[in-house]
């Protein structure tokens, strides 16, 4: 009854040291009744050109419970190197009791490369669901016909998807309306994904993005996408557009957290830091990185427990 969630999360990854990584299954230990775990999207370690043991060990002093891992063309993890290097990586996080349930990709397709091989490995790591790569706007196209021509892209994808087991997530990113991504509207994003089974092609939900895009109306557009939600990516910004520190910015008083808790939310929430955290290069350093680290996720438990 004392234990606390990190040793919760531990003691049941370690009840599960048998499984192998890549060559064999693992099992999640997420379930309906679990807190959810709070993951840093790890493209902030490649500031430090961080090690997969040095992460493992910055995750654990940062009380994080694991990470959201790029796996993509200069990520932590490059593609064709994924059947060698993911598998090592996850082993340095669970000698640490912490996980990677999230990645981060720029797969657009199943013709984008090492596509199967990826998800086939991710998934016998315990991956649950890893993010598409952006997909660019076509200038002058209406955004029916975009979508079209995009959904019959990821016909493929997503029976990948089901017959692996994993879940493909879209994520909407601002700028939209004239700007570079497909799907940065929230309009675009229920075209793209209302035919497909969620299971397959789900919805990343970055609150802030929606916040920058639609301003208050982001609520409505949730509503439009909530069958296709699955992860909470959060970070903080301005109504303006800019990224700031945790509680520095606006999606605290959004009411978005208190919806996830009325939802009863409990899959990983991917936490990104995209403010500036070494003080424009002169505090580049592993502690300012975990105390950045630490606060983010003390402001973001704040606001799920409130």
């Amino acid at each position: 009854m004392g234990l606390s969630r990190r040793d919760f999360f531990g003691r049941t990854l370690l009840a599960s040291a048998g499984v192998a990584l890549c060559p064999a299954g693992a099992v999640s230990v997420t379930t309906e009744k679990s807190p959810s775990l709070i993951v840093v999207f790890s493209k902030v370690y490649q500031t430090l050109n961080l090690s997969f043991e040095e992460a493992a060990e910055v995750t654990t002093e940062a009380g994080l419970d694991g990470i959201d891992c790029p796996v993509r063309p200069e990520g932590e993890v490059l593609p064709e190197h994924v059947a060698e290097e993911l598998p090592r990586y996850v082993e340095r996080l669970r000698g640490r009791k912490i996980q990677m349930p999230l990645l981060t990709t720029s797969i657009t397709s199943i013709a984008s490369p090492n596509t199967e091989t990826m998800l086939r490995c991710a998934k016998k790591l315990g991956v649950q669901f890893y993010r598409l790569g952006f997909i660019d706007r076509q200038k002058d196209v209406p955004m029916e016909r975009q979508a079209r021509e995009i959904k019959a892209q990821l016909k493929d994808l997503a029976a990948l998807n089901k017959e692996i087991g994993i879940g493909g997530l879209l994520q909407n990113h601002s700028p939209a309306g004239h700007g570079i991504y497909f799907g940065g509207d929230l309009r675009e994003m229920r075209l793209l994904v209302e035919d497909f089974e969620p299971a397959q092609i789900g919805v990343a939900f970055d609150i802030g993005h929606a916040l920058v895009v639609h301003g208050d109306d982001w609520r409505k557009h949730f509503e439009a996408l909530k069958s296709h939600f699955k992860i909470a990516y959060v970070k903080d910004v301005t109504r303006a557009g800019r990224w700031v520190a945790f509680g520095q910015g606006d999606i605290g008083g959004t009411g978005y957290f208190k919806l996830l808790k009325g939802m009863g939310y409990h899959a990983p929430i991917s936490m990104h830091i995209e403010f500036d955290w070494t003080d424009q290069g002169k505090s580049k350093t592993r502690a300012a990185l975990v105390k950045a680290l630490r606060d983010s996720s003390r402001m973001l438990r704040q606001w799920l427990e409130g």
